[in-house]
């Protein structure tokens, strides 16, 4: 086992995976930005080192500065946690090329299956159901215009480096198509420095569902089920539970049995999130696959039991995994509201500023991950995530009494924060009966 790790991330999840070291009696290195600086949750550091100023491109994007910062604390590894680097192929070879190890899978799985086109050829390969769409990149227009014609409109445009919903958009006819091609092509070379995109044909009012694996290095790959994510804006997430309310359980084990043939021809180890859409008819497509832990990833640790972080240290350090398939049993339901420092009455605009009043819900089966409290300034040039409030119950319309009870006892002032919308979400008949789609959000706020 590892005896120092450095977590090469911010927030709550920093603070999620120096706690797990702490349990495994390994020593947590924090890095920061001088905007973190004085964060509270540094404290669970056995040491901190600053990396830079504030914008993430000048500090926690710096894979140099980051792999300094590991070779002056003379650590065994580096854990990436989610966005930043954690996705990042290079950065997985450049840890490993100074002898240090990159919790997560190999550079070759991140770029094999974080291409998309490339992941969707594997799916293809690996006999997992596909969205209809181009075989790869789009090279042209007319090229676009003909796939687009041969699939059928409304068709969605896909950054092939793409993530977090940036390099998206939806066409209905080829006049729209040209436009938005070139507005995807803009914003993914933005994003990604890399304009690629290819078409898939638009499964209209699909669930999101995806199934969290988890592989060692020895061969042995396992699901822990799935998780229905569907409640989105803009293709961000808002709320995730499992299971999912809809999912027959033949679907469930052939959705499940996909992602780890998936996983397994990929040559992967580590935690990872493989993602498919739901249709109305109980047909899944393949989405994409995610290298790394998930933001949601605490609802099926609630519902089975395994702490996902700590196994992505295990498998890291070489060691097999402790159980088999058939001892992982998904118990009760669990349901996730990521708490956002932002006004959705006001187009979701940000919220940055101090936080004077911090009180967050407790009790029976709550669980909240957070790095936020009264007095904490939340900095501008971050994601707005403040907090992550999970619920966990025997049943899903227990899991939802117990979300509307914490929402109602969640004090977060003067911030503006996503609490009201999450009201409104769990007060809709539609979200309690179970009846929502990606397109939820906006058919209905």
């Amino acid at each position: 086992m590892f005896s120092r790790i450095l977590v090469a991330n911010r927030g709550e999840i920093a603070l999620r995976v120096m706690r797990a070291c702490r349990e495994l009696g390994i020593e947590p290195v924090a890095v920061c930005s001088e905007a973190d600086r004085d964060a509270a949750y540094l404290r669970m550091a056995s040491r901190v080192i600053c990396i830079g100023t504030a914008p993430p491109g000048d500090s926690y994007l710096r894979a140099d500065r980051i792999i300094a910062a590991a070779e002056i604390a003379n650590v065994d590894a580096i854990h990436p946690g989610y966005g930043f680097l954690a996705e990042n192929a290079t950065f997985a070879e450049q840890c490993r090329a100074s002898k240090i190890e990159f919790i997560g899978p190999s550079a070759e799985s991140i770029r094999l299956l974080g291409d998309k086109t490339e992941a969707r050829k594997l799916a293809r390969r690996s006999r997992v159901p596909t969205v209809p769409g181009s075989g790869g990149a789009i090279e042209d227009d007319d090229e676009a215009a003909r796939v687009a014609g041969e699939i059928g409109y409304p068709v969605m445009i896909k950054a092939a480096a793409g993530g977090g919903g940036r390099g998206m958009r939806i066409a209905h006819n080829e006049a729209s198509l040209r436009t938005q091609i070139r507005n995807a092509r803009a914003e993914a070379e933005g994003a990604f420095r890399d304009s690629r995109v290819y078409l898939e044909k638009l499964i209209e009012q699909p669930r999101h569902v995806e199934v969290q694996v988890l592989g060692d290095r020895h061969g042995h790959i396992v699901h822990l089920y799935e998780r229905d994510c569907s409640v989105q804006r803009r293709h961000q997430k808002l709320i995730e539970e499992t299971p999912c309310p809809v999912l027959k359980s033949s679907t469930r084990e052939e959705m499940c049995k996909a992602a780890i043939k998936l996983c397994r021809n990929a040559g992967y180890h580590s935690a990872g999130t493989v993602e498919f859409l739901l249709d109305a008819h109980q047909k899944f497509y393949f989405l994409e696959v995610n290298t790394r832990i998930q933001v949601e990833h605490p609802v099926t640790e609630l519902v089975t039991g395994i702490d996902l972080i700590q196994w992505q240290i295990r498998v890291a350090a070489g060691q097999p995994l402790a159980f088999k398939q058939r001892d992982i049993q998904h118990q009760g339901a669990a349901i996730e509201c990521r708490i956002n420092a932002e006004d959705p009455a006001h187009g979701f605009r940000p919220s940055p500023g101090r936080i004077e009043t911090f009180i967050p819900p407790g009790g029976h089966g709550v669980r909240i991950d957070t790095h936020a409290h009264s007095g904490y300034m939340i900095p501008p040039n971050y994601d707005s995530m403040i907090a992550k409030l999970i619920v966990h119950r025997p049943t899903r319309g227990e899991a939802i009494a117990c979300m509307k009870r914490c929402l109602d006892e969640f004090v977060v002032s003067p911030t503006r924060t996503t609490i009201p919308l999450h009201r409104e979400i769990f007060a809709h008949e539609q979200f309690q009966n179970g009846q929502i789609d990606t397109g939820f959000i906006e058919r209905h706020w």
